[in-house]
């Protein structure tokens, strides 16, 4: 069921001078920043030869990712993401595995325009992971 890694979301206080430090210090291709309104952030995509790191930035005053930065002042690893290929199908499965999906349980659309769920961090030994339909 579970796919590829598809990226490393990294949640960060200053946007633009995590962009800069991937592109100018490590050398990496950075996207330009999208607003997600739906889910409360402003994104950065750097791409790798194998995967993608996400820079996840607040946008608005009720952003979760705002918590996420009270709690953890300098940013750090906010949640992973695997590609499936029936998100529907997967969702299903983990449910039936007794693993809790956050929300209303149905996908919304993420930052690359494909179908994501989030499944709690409890049940994923510590670590948020969203799933994406490829």
């Amino acid at each position: 069921m579970i796919g590829r890694l598809n990226h490393v979301a990294i949640a960060v206080p200053d946007l633009e001078a995590a962009s800069a430090q991937y592109r100018d210090a490590l050398g990496a291709k950075v996207g330009a920043p999208q607003d997600e309104p739906d889910h409360g952030v402003t994104v950065v995509f750097i791409e790798l030869p194998n995967t993608k790191i996400e820079l996840l930035y607040p946008l608005g005053e009720n952003s979760p990712i705002q918590g996420f930065l009270e709690k953890n002042p300098s940013g750090g690893i906010h949640h992973v993401c695997y590609e499936v290929e029936d998100i529907i199908a997967a969702r299903d499965k983990l449910k039936e595995a007794g693993l809790r999906v956050l929300g209303d349980g149905e996908p919304k659309i993420g930052a690359h325009g494909k179908p994501v769920l989030f499944l709690h961090p409890k049940d994923m030994n510590g670590t948020l992971t969203e799933l994406e339909q490829v």
